[in-house]
């Protein structure tokens, strides 16, 4: 009889109760947050004074950001990306941005003992045999993976060098099934939104995350586009080393950079005036970049990087902009891909008959019993859309009374058009951290122009006979 092993059975038996106990974890603080703002919900309906009710939300605002932080600190994977969603300016409530932006680079790594030990496994070969340096500590750590800098033998150049955690796949998956069932039943009581595509989708792209194969195809890929339909690409892209990688482990050229997010510290490092115009130029420049090569991605090509979070942008010497992790990306079928720049036209000109065109031609399905249903379809497609924010208004509310996803239902949402939306919200997000409001769909329409002029479905581009010249000047107005 074969001895049993008590220390691998407690560890057999951990690992099959642990999705159970970390769906009880997550359900116990989703009711209780939910329940807490139903509570208040009831409570400011009977306040009357506007003072007094704001000041009960913004208590409440300020309880669930702290417990929502603690649950994803706590539960870590998928939710770090939950947070990386909701914790934006323009979308969550301010006490909730305040505590969830510091989580986007927060992630527990994993020790270097266990990371060693992944690699050799991999790469079939000791780090000592392959890396002239190999820094313990890492640069950064997300929910799928960790980085460190590295140098191969050999070679004078730094590299950057992506390992997955270890074990994470499967809890990922089991958060997300949890997080679908939360937004089926949020649709059917407090949010007319077809949520359950939405986390559909998010299954799918995040499932894409743990094949860095995919990963390093898709940054060569949009690498090679970006250079081949510009003078000068407007971000930088990372050089795949492709002699080293494997499904687990991504070795790519590092480059020199500060966080998107510790900019505003590096231009006060250096003496220069946050607020003047110097300052303002540069961020200009940033938002410029960005949004021309997003513009190009998602309505030229179709093929684009959909994770502009601001762990995933680097700034470097001159203003100039790289994007990194090509873990999330979407290529949009033809028939979305024109539907959107038509769309995007039809923000852009304020144009509600050609907006519920696209709605159809991309199947979005609404149903309301507005009195003016077109423009609150306008209003919808802006908020969900575009980046620009109403005049005076510094975060936008979609869940408010007033809000088009108030007063219109969307029965139906394409899984595929999610992953623009979460980048044009993402790009929404940075441009408020940068003071900066803008329509990404007025500086879209040169593309959009170009993409269906090209498919035969424009036959005039406004002002010009050649779309592509001068599409800079025409962005941001310089």
């Amino acid at each position: 009889m074969v001895p049993l092993d008590l220390k691998e059975f407690q560890e057999n038996v951990s690992t099959q109760f642990r999705p159970w106990k970390r769906s009880f974890q997550f359900w116990v603080r989703a009711v209780d947050i939910y329940t807490g703002y139903k509570v208040v919900q009831v409570r400011a309906n009977f306040e009357k004074n506007a003072a007094k009710r704001d000041a009960v939300w913004e208590n409440q605002h300020q309880l669930a950001a702290d417990k929502i932080y603690n649950m994803c600190t706590h539960l870590g994977g998928f939710f770090l990306k939950v947070a990386q969603i909701i914790g934006k300016p323009d979308l969550a409530p301010a006490a909730w941005v305040k505590r969830l932006v510091t989580l986007c680079d927060q992630a527990p790594a994993t020790p270097y003992s266990v990371v060693k030990v992944v690699l050799e496994k991999e790469l079939g070969r000791s780090i000592d045999e392959l890396f002239e340096r190999f820094d313990a500590d890492p640069l950064g750590s997300a929910s799928i993976a960790q980085v460190h800098r590295a140098r191969l033998k050999g070679d004078k150049i730094d590299v950057v060098v992506k390992v997955q955690h270890p074990g994470v796949q499967d809890l990922m998956m089991t958060d997300i099934r949890n997080l679908q069932a939360f937004a089926l039943y949020m649709q059917k009581t407090d949010i007319k939104f077809d949520l359950f595509s939405v986390t559909k989708e998010m299954e799918k792209q995040i499932g894409y995350e743990f094949d860095f194969l995919r990963e390093a195809d898709a940054m060569e890929k949009i690498r090679r586009f970006l250079y081949a339909n510009n003078k000068k690409s407007p971000v930088q892209v990372p050089r795949v080393i492709r002699n080293i990688l494997t499904r687990r482990v991504l070795v790519m050229e590092y480059i020199d950079g500060i966080p998107i997010l510790k900019l505003e510290d590096e231009i006060a490092k250096r003496g220069i005036n946050p607020a003047g115009k110097v300052a303002a130029a540069a961020k200009q420049n940033i938002l410029k970049s960005l949004t021309l090569a997003y513009g190009q991605m998602i309505l030229k090509s179709g093929f684009f990087h959909a994770d502009p979070h601001p762990g995933n942008i680097l700034i470097c010497r001159g203003s100039e902009v790289a994007l990194l992790d090509y873990g999330q990306v979407k290529d949009l079928p033809e028939k979305l891909r024109l539907g959107y720049a038509n769309l995007v036209l039809a923000i852009a000109d304020n144009d509600p008959i050609k907006a519920l065109e696209s709605y159809r031609e991309l199947g979005i399905n609404t149903l309301t019993k507005c009195k003016d249903e077109q423009k609150e379809l306008l209003r919808l497609a802006q908020t969900m859309f575009d980046t620009k924010l109403p005049p005076g208004v510094t975060m936008l509310q979609p869940f408010s009374e007033e809000s088009s996803i108030k007063k219109i239902a969307v029965q139906a949402f394409p899984e595929e058009l999610f992953s623009v939306l979460r980048t044009v919200h993402l790009l929404r997000g940075l441009s408020v951290g940068l003071g900066i409001n803008y329509s990404c769909a007025e500086q879209w329409r040169p593309i959009a122009e170009e993409a269906l002029f090209l498919a035969g479905r424009l036959t005039d581009i406004k002002g010009s006979s050649r779309p592509r010249r001068g599409i800079l000047k025409r962005i941001f107005g310089s």
